[in-house]
């Protein structure tokens, strides 16, 4: 498998960049341009990271393709138009995004319609329209697996990825966001054997954070570093190293580069107990 991160250092050019990775030993980077960039910087970075082998494992679209107000769903659906296409530019194994949320007050919050029938109808009809409108070759659309919206299991993901019935919708897993009850917290080591033994040929990247049952009513569940809790990492590990050697593996939502250095190594002291290779 491959692991990447943030870079936090600024770069001016494709060089730069793929010292910065390869100083933090990273083979695995998000994509370091935004769709406003033009082709030829698109196609440097492309070949820089190629020529590094450097995989750009995802590229984010975050918004609510979902959202209630008409004008900011069209706004979201064309922001992931722009972000598929950009992928695609770019050669990343994916765009990413949630599938939204029905609510107003967050884009990726719970919301009691958010879990229903009518709402995974409309998550299919968004995503082919997505998928349809952009029409990629070299890349994936995917949703982020989550706690509290679709998909938010092995299952529902399957349900997802046959009723989109599209070639170039794949899926993203992010274990951390489906332990969302202490059955899950406990299980978790069988939470993530269950999605890679129906996801495992769909996944074209994964995200690494780490998950903490506090002690106090009523369940309250926190993100946490990598090393610093409960998820079962030599099962995910195991799991990944099954996979596509390019599959990524990719820390985010920590608040430095020295957090980010701390969560890289607990995953790499993980992977060589456990006789996993992370080029």
């Amino acid at each position: 498998m491959r692991l990447g991160g943030p870079v936090f250092e600024k770069h001016t050019d494709p060089a730069d960049w793929i010292a910065e990775l390869k100083r933090l030993g990273y083979s695995a980077a998000f994509c370091p341009v935004g769709a406003e960039a033009s082709d030829d910087e698109v196609a440097g970075y492309a070949r820089a990271a190629r020529a590094a082998d450097v995989v750009i494992a995802e590229v984010g679209a975050w918004s609510n393709p979902l959202d209630p107000d008409d004008a900011k769903r069209r706004e979201a659906i064309e922001h992931n138009r722009r972000q598929l296409a950009l992928a695609d530019r770019v050669g990343a194994r994916c765009c990413v995004n949630v599938s939204g949320s029905r609510g107003a007050e967050r884009w990726a919050g719970p919301h009691v319609d958010n879990l229903t029938d009518e709402t995974f109808d409309l998550i299919v009809e968004t995503v082919r329209k997505i998928i349809d409108d952009v029409k990629p070759t070299r890349t994936f659309y995917t949703l982020e697996t989550m706690p509290w919206m679709y998909p938010d299991s092995a299952d529902s993901y399957l349900r997802l990825i046959e009723a989109v019935d599209r070639d170039r919708f794949a899926a993203h897993l992010d274990p951390v966001n489906l332990i969302s009850s202490p059955q899950r917290y406990f299980r978790n080591a069988e939470v993530i054997r269950d999605c890679f033994a129906k996801l495992a040929p769909h996944i074209k990247s994964c995200h690494a954070k780490d998950i903490k049952l506090a002690e106090k009513l009523t369940t309250h569940l926190d993100e946490v570093r990598p090393g610093l809790g409960a998820l079962d990492y030599r099962t995910f590990l195991t799991e990944l190293d099954r996979l596509d050697a390019d599959t990524p593996l990719m820390l985010e939502h920590l608040p430095s580069a020295e957090a980010y250095a701390a969560g890289a190594e607990a995953i790499r002291r993980t992977a060589r107990a456990i006789g996993v290779t992370i080029q």
